[in-house]
């Protein structure tokens, strides 16, 4: 039972005591004036009714929300102390009337200590240290009160006495197993140990209301492990569930009972601080703290002789009076931590006013997204992409939100957020079927381009839709020879996916005339094995390559590389983001196929590209 639960219960125990002393105590005056022995059952009655007034006092003075650690220590020693003279007042009231035999009271004594007994084994087997002393004083009294009979029948029924304490005793600590057993299963891990999810936001109510009486300040960490389901997919989830043990182990040990540490399932971790601080210092504390842990975490695991290298994405959110809700201070910690893994993982970031503002703006953009589509907000533009005599050739489609609130949102922003949200579906398809109806109607036109490029995002692609939806658009709006001219631009991180399941989707597309091509090429997840094994027919070099041409011979020999590789794949290539007309140069005469950048044009509107096409064949005549 975690701490709350079991003080919770404790005190509500109180009550029951209190009433089962007062209320059948009036018997023991009843029969005291009825035998002229009133004078002890008032003397006793009184020590009760104080007693009482003092557990009366322990009752109120439990404010879980508003206690620390040490307070409840010593409010739960006050609590032990009042249990242990309660019941010890029901062996003194046994002890006044157990030698009045003549009157038969020592009858009505010996069954209510049996009682007192029974009630103390009840309401007091939550906890060990209590029910265990409270049955001795009670139990132990009877028993020496059995043998001091000096008859056969006293020494039998102290006998009895003695096996009526083990049953008491075995029937509490069954009932004590069985509930710390059940309490363990409902708010722990299964494999590490850690509290669960369901404690961890039970916990988060609690300290919230200590932070808003104390006016205080305290810290919550998300912890997700970067890269965990690498080491699943490719060692199993044996060993991957042994990793989670140490890295548990090591969080342990790094908390050293200062803080309350949970499993939120996977490889996600929390950890809350217990001790309060003021407000200024809190973020310094729960930074230095996470700096610690982020390198203990990142020491080598040897784990059946695996050299593991581990890093972490670590969320940190002080927990003050600014909200009241636990599920707020959780958000704002796991949008933290996600941010830690958009700035390439291995990191802290903190949650601030500055991030506060960029969710804010990202939820609007997220509302807003929503209608853009609606309201024919979302609009295409078609940058020209050239051959080495600087002939146009076919454009790439890229997508523009022109916003009435925001105006010009950078596509990075909203398609990420589209990405996040499920969006990324509804807009892809709009993309698709824009740039479709563009090219058929280019193609009546007369403008012949070789290729046409739309990007695919990582989960339209994957989607169960992706595959019918551009069947039924491409029947729509396209022919056999327009189709033959779609290259579907797909990005490096589709390779963390499933190869196979890829490889699939590629090859049905192909087999409807559509090319592929990779595009961001050497930014990340691409590898010789992949390269050879992936369907594609283009290779995009990366602008962030393009750009530094001339600044850095890494640069210079990476895009060479590249190129390199496309010959041997036989793949065309496209180099992105040109500028200048030196890069232009260097990627001519490195053998680059295809060109494209603002040195040539910017994205234009589908009115300006057609005017842009006019000029490079001048000869066309545009219907």
């Amino acid at each position: 039972m975690n701490k709350q639960n079991f003080y919770g219960f404790l005190q509500k125990q109180i009550l029951w005591i209190i009433s089962l002393t007062l209320i059948p105590g009036l018997a023991y005056i009843a029969l005291g004036w009825m035998h002229d022995v009133l004078m002890p059952a008032l003397i006793w009655y009184i020590l009760a009714i104080l007693v009482s007034a003092w557990g009366w006092q322990i009752y109120k003075d439990f404010q879980l929300e508003e206690m620390g650690e040490d307070e409840l220590k010593t409010w739960y020693q006050k609590l032990t102390l009042f249990f242990y003279i309660i019941f010890g007042l029901w062996t003194l009231i046994f002890l006044l009337y157990a030698g009045e035999v003549e009157n038969k009271l020592h009858y009505i004594a010996i069954f209510t200590q049996i009682g007192a007994s029974v009630v103390a084994s009840t309401l007091l087997f939550s906890d060990r240290k209590l029910f265990f002393p409270v049955l001795l004083i009670l139990i132990l009294p009877l028993t020496v009160y059995f043998l001091l009979i000096d008859e056969f029948y006293g020494d039998v029924l102290s006998i009895f006495s003695l096996i009526f304490f083990g049953v008491l005793i075995y029937a509490s600590d069954n009932s004590y197993n069985l509930l710390q057993e059940n309490y363990y299963q409902a708010q722990h891990d299964a494999l590490t140990g850690l509290y669960n999810r369901r404690y961890f936001v039970n916990y988060m109510d609690h300290v919230i209301k200590r932070v808003q009486f104390s006016k205080k300040c305290t810290y919550l960490l998300l912890i997700d492990l970067d890269h965990f389901k690498t080491i699943n997919d490719s060692l199993g989830h044996e060993l991957g569930d042994k990793v989670l043990k140490k890295v548990t182990k090591r969080i342990k040990e790094h908390c050293e009972n200062t803080h309350m540490i949970a499993r939120l399932g996977g490889d996600e971790f929390t950890v809350v601080c217990n001790a309060l601080y003021e407000g200024e210092n809190c973020q310094e504390i729960a930074y230095a703290f996470s700096h610690e842990l982020l390198r203990i975490l990142k020491e080598p695991y040897v784990i059946d002789r695996h050299h593991l290298y581990i890093s972490a994405s670590i969320g940190v959110n002080s927990i003050g009076n600014a909200s009241t809700e636990a599920k707020q201070f959780i958000k704002e910690a796991d949008i933290a931590m996600y941010q830690a893994k958009e700035q390439g993982r291995d990191g802290i970031i903190m949650f601030n006013d500055d991030l506060a503002k960029q969710v804010a703006y990202n939820l609007e953009i997220e509302r807003r997204l929503y209608f853009a589509l609606e309201h024919n907000e979302i609009e295409l533009r078609y940058q020209p992409q050239l051959d080495r005599e600087q002939k146009i050739i076919g454009c790439e489609a890229l997508v523009r939100w022109n916003s009435p609130e925001f105006g010009f949102v950078p596509p990075d922003e909203f398609i990420s957020i589209a990405e996040k949200t499920g969006l990324i579906i509804e807009l892809g398809n709009h993309i698709i079927a824009e740039a479709f109806k563009t090219l058929q109607s280019w193609d009546k036109k007369g403008l012949d381009l070789k290729q046409f490029s739309i990007n695919i995002s990582v989960r339209q692609f994957l989607h169960s839709t992706f595959l019918d939806e551009v069947k039924q658009l491409s029947d729509k709006y396209l022919n056999e020879e327009t189709r033959k001219k779609i290259i579907f631009e797909v990005t490096e991180t589709l390779l963390v996916e499933d190869l196979y399941r890829i490889i699939v989707i590629i090859n049905k597309l192909k087999h409807l005339d559509f090319s592929f091509s990779m595009d961001d090429f050497g930014t990340g997840y691409s590898s010789l094995s992949s390269l050879r094994e992936m369907p594609i027919d283009e290779l995009k070099v990366d602008r962030s390559f393009v750009s530094h041409l001339g600044e850095r011979e890494s640069d210079e020999l990476m895009i060479t590389t590249i190129l390199t590789m496309a010959k041997i794949f036989d793949l065309k290539t496209v180099a992105e983001g040109i500028e200048t007309e030196k890069q232009f140069n260097f990627l001519l005469e490195n053998g680059c196929d295809i060109f494209q950048g603002y040195y040539f044009s910017k994205p234009l509107s589908k009115e300006d590209f057609e005017l842009y096409y006019k000029k490079s064949f001048p000869e066309v005549v545009i219907r």
